[in-house]
């Protein structure tokens, strides 16, 4: 059984869920996945409930690296993508080609993007640190605005 909650944030709400054990899923919006269920903060697993524990650190710029058990699904090349992304420190940055680089397939920048595009478990898997080779912000599944904030709250630029 998965369990749903619903945060408001400064990028506006998010849905996380997670299993008994593992966050599996973080979305921009208040789209509940299929098979989850929606409950509340209090009742939730104790996973769920740190999640956003965390996620409201993070906002308030107390927490540079998250502790709780991720379960994101994908193929084994988006695995290794979402790895690398996990070794990207708050308030830095990395290319597309740097990440291909780093798991070893050095001309699939694109696929990286794609890989990126598809990230379950949005900020705790920091894709929105991964940029244009030419250090412009390029795609992100919740739009290039809320990429941009993100990164302005990890360099302190965000009220």
């Amino acid at each position: 059984m998965r369990h749903t909650l619903q945060l408001d944030t400064p990028v506006g709400t998010m849905t996380v869920t997670a299993s008994e054990h593992a966050v599996t899923d973080v979305r921009f919006g208040a789209e509940v996945p299929l098979g989850a269920m929606s409950c509340r903060e209090q009742e939730a697993p104790e996973v769920l409930r740190r999640a956003a524990a965390e996620l409201r650190e993070y906002f308030d710029r107390k927490r540079h690296r998250f502790t709780v058990p991720l379960a994101p699904r994908g193929s084994e090349f988006q695995q290794k993508v979402w790895n690398a992304m996990l070794c990207i420190e708050y308030g830095q940055t990395r290319t597309y080609k740097q990440i291909a680089q780093e798991i070893g397939h050095r001309r699939s920048f694109r696929a990286v993007g794609m890989a990126s595009n598809r990230n379950p478990i949005a900020i705790f898997i920091p894709c929105h640190r991964v940029i244009g080779c030419d250090g412009k912000l390029t795609g992100y599944a919740a739009g290039i605005g809320i990429k941009e904030r993100l990164l302005d709250l990890e360099k302190g630029r965000q009220e």
